[in-house]
């Protein structure tokens, strides 16, 4: 439990709860906790396993009805130390009551199978058993609703059609309900904990410890004790576990983990460094100046938490129908039991049989797979492409999009800087000398930059002399001896501050500036003698999949943390909207504009930790699949083969899907309609009844299995109109 201090004044409770997995959950605890003596406020959130509870300004919640209260609708509070043993590896799947009732329920379903057809004296006994048994727990998750006045759930929906089938002898088909039902439960726990891990994750990026700078020398400390004030060195190779100030030193820092940036910034005295960002090459003082409650990646941890606890919860569509599906049927029902006799003839005996008939046709077993058929199909469709999507509700917001917001990095762009020129301006040097004695002097460096040289000497098949006296200058570039020549590689600025560069080479330095190029002069003593230029280039397929959404009618935007110019250029190549120079706060800010002025649904499509809170502030967020494990968890859908295309791809298969629900959603209940009159008329009986919800499972189950065979094509983007 945690209290923290609310808008009203009061300590607002924050409960972990175990077990609240979906918008069906949290609707349940928000409306039987509000109805709580002392309770002012509730707020429940399923992806984080949270209840918030703001006291009333004159009362106070008592926290032992609190928990009896969730206790009855079948969750539990987890204390403090409970969290922080749950705070290690989740348990399996199989370790986890939904998971043990999945087994139980499926053993003793298969059990009745072999029961009945070795004894067929037993009868339907074995299914009655494994019905009671499944039953029990949903029943007990209605009844303690029931008793918060909340009679409306997909629990007790269950309940009456299992008490029904077994009512009218079709207990075999009531087991196989409970048993699916069991299951759908359990999958949704297991994505709501898989929810949860992501968010966690991000906090694995400062590191645990920190080298804390004492009078008596240095020591190492928990990261999470820095306070404001404290100075901490950090090595060659270290994460940064803290916001602060460099007071001695000058390092290029790699910021990609935090802001974007594809290529690594050097940082000196006076500058600001961020928690997660790593050093790379000298080592830092740096003086702590956020705590870890408040660095950059706490902010963004709060941005991901707050943005997916925001979102409006995707209720799940038999959920929502059953809020007027199951108290229609179940009247007319009671209304076919009883008034017939007492207007009619009829008997009461043939009353209730056609009363009892309806309700099974009203058992939702052909309207429960309407929809989840058709959704499995089409993520089996979508994984065989190599598109990974989260789950049916995520399947279905793809469809609606009409912009999506694409990162640059590593997502638009390859994700790595290459070589885009090299020129030589000197009479004695090609192109080829040029890149082979910049190469020379970059054997030994990590620098991305230098890697890129490295890539494309070695596309060049150039022997590489080897060079000596290898030397960083701060903050100026690196200088060495080769082939006995006194040769230095740097920024274009320094040279242009000492006038070193003549009018030509100035225009020459401007221009491929201007293009969003990273430039790297070579120098022999004070006269230059070429330039080597890298950019982090668009995808090969990055044009071809911005066309199809265009096609598509969604209109795609890139929000870079790259700097601006750099962002333009990118954007101006391909020809679309571009900003750049954003934190991950100002992505996420963007989002929430363009949904506020309604150009929504928006999607998000990133690859970085610094893409999170925009990929859970958008109405579906995209991960790349060559992605950190962050962004992959945080977002909704995933491409996994890496291709631009994949964007438009998910939308187009939504929309099929789509189209595929309704007609599933019109089959299944437009059978039910039909056969319910002829009940009520006489003119069907209970075994029409069975065949026509087992017809109609087998006529969506079809229908849904044609998306298995869906193809798209880019150029055209028909398949949609499937």
């Amino acid at each position: 439990m945690e209290s923290t201090p609310s808008a009203a004044g009061s300590a607002a409770l924050t409960l972990r709860v175990e077990g609240m997995d979906c918008g069906g959950c949290e609707r349940k605890v928000e409306s039987a906790l509000g109805r709580v003596s002392g309770i002012e406020q509730v707020q429940a959130s399923s992806v984080t396993g949270s209840v918030k509870i703001v006291p009333a300004p004159k009362g106070s919640p008592n926290h032992e009805t609190i928990e009896r209260t969730l206790g009855e609708l079948g969750y539990r509070v987890v204390n403090d130390s409970q969290q922080g043993q749950a705070s290690g590896p989740p348990a399996p799947w199989w370790h986890t009551a939904k998971g043990r009732l999945v087994l139980v329920t499926g053993g003793l379903l298969v059990l009745a199978f072999i029961l009945r057809a070795a004894f067929p004296a037993l009868g339907q006994w074995p299914f009655v058993a494994a019905t009671v048994v499944g039953l029990v727990p949903i029943a007990q998750g209605a009844w303690g609703a029931l008793k918060m006045r909340n009679p409306f759930t997909i629990e007790m929906l269950m309940s009456i059609a299992a008490l029904g089938a077994l009512a009218i002898d079709a207990a075999a088909e009531a087991a196989v309900v409970v048993f699916l039902f069991a299951v759908g439960e359990l999958l949704e726990g297991v994505a709501a904990s898989r929810a949860r891990r992501s968010i966690s994750a991000l906090a694995n990026l400062a590191p645990s410890t920190a080298r804390l700078i004492e009078e008596q020398g240095t020591r190492e400390v928990s990261a999470a004790s820095l306070t404001p004030g404290q100075r901490v060195m950090i090595r060659p190779g270290d994460r940064v576990p803290c916001d602060g100030r460099i007071l001695a030193g000058t390092s290029d820092l790699d910021e990609s983990p935090v802001n974007g940036e594809s290529v690594p910034r050097a940082r000196s005295i006076d500058d600001e460094v961020l928690a997660g960002t790593v050093n790379l090459n000298a080592a830092l003082e740096v003086e702590v100046t956020r705590g870890a409650e408040d660095n950059t990646i706490a902010r963004v941890i709060r941005l991901v938490e707050e943005a997916q606890a925001a979102k409006a919860p995707v209720a799940r569509f038999i959920d929502r129908f059953a809020f007027y599906y199951m108290p229609a049927v179940v009247g007319l029902a009671v209304l076919m039991a009883v008034v017939p006799p007492l207007v009619s003839t009829l008997t009461w005996s043939e009353s209730i049989y056609r009363a009892l008939a309806m309700l099974l046709i009203a058992c939702p077993c052909a309207l429960v797979i309407s929809t989840p058929a058709a959704i499995a199909a089409g993520l089996s469709t979508g994984a065989r492409r190599g598109l990974l999507i989260k789950g049916g509700a995520v399947l279905e917001q793809l469809g609606k999009l009409r912009m999506v917001a694409l990162d640059k990095t590593g997502t638009l762009t390859v994700g790595a800087p290459r070589v885009t020129d090299v020129e030589a301006w000197n009479d004695g040097q090609d192109e080829h000398d040029i890149l082979r004695l910049a190469a020379a002097m970059e054997q030994d460096s990590s620098h991305p930059i230098a890697q890129a040289i490295l890539a494309h000497a070695q596309d060049q098949a150039l022997t590489l002399p080897r060079a000596s006296e290898n030397r960083a200058m701060a903050g100026r570039g690196i200088a060495a001896c080769v082939e006995g020549r006194e040769l230095s590689l740097v920024p274009p600025h320094h040279l242009i501050d000492q006038g070193g560069l003549d009018a030509d080479q100035n225009a020459r330095v401007t221009a491929m500036e201007e293009a969003g190029k990273s430039l790297a002069v070579l120098v022999e003593g004070e006269r230059p003698l070429g330039l080597i230029a890298v950019r982090d280039e668009p995808r090969d397929d990055a044009q071809e999949g911005l066309a199809a959404l265009s096609r598509l009618g969604v209109q795609a935007i890139m929000l870079s943390g790259d700097n601006a110019r750099t962002a333009q250029a990118i954007g101006d190549g391909l020809g679309i909207e571009a900003h750049g120079k954003l934190m991950p706060e100002d992505k996420a800010r963007h989002i929430r504009d363009w949904q506020a002025a309604g150009k929504g649904p928006v999607g998000k499509v990133g690859d970085g930790i610094n893409d999170a809170p925009a990929l859970a502030s958008a109405d579906v967020g995209i991960a790349m699949g060559g992605g950190t494990d962050v962004a992959l968890e945080t977002a909704d859908a995933a491409l996994l083969r890496n291709r631009v295309t994949g964007i438009a791809e998910l939308i187009d298969l939504s929309r099929a899907t789509l189209n595929n629900v309704k007609t599933n959603v019109a089959l299944a209940l437009g059978l039910k309609a039909i056969f319910l009159i002829t009940t009520a008329l006489g003119f069907t009986g209970m075994w029409i009844a069975v065949m026509a919800d087992t017809g109609a499972t087998v006529l969506v189950t079809l229908n849904a299995m044609r998306l298995l065979g869906y193809r798209f094509s880019p150029s055209t983007v028909s398949s949609s109109s499937r």
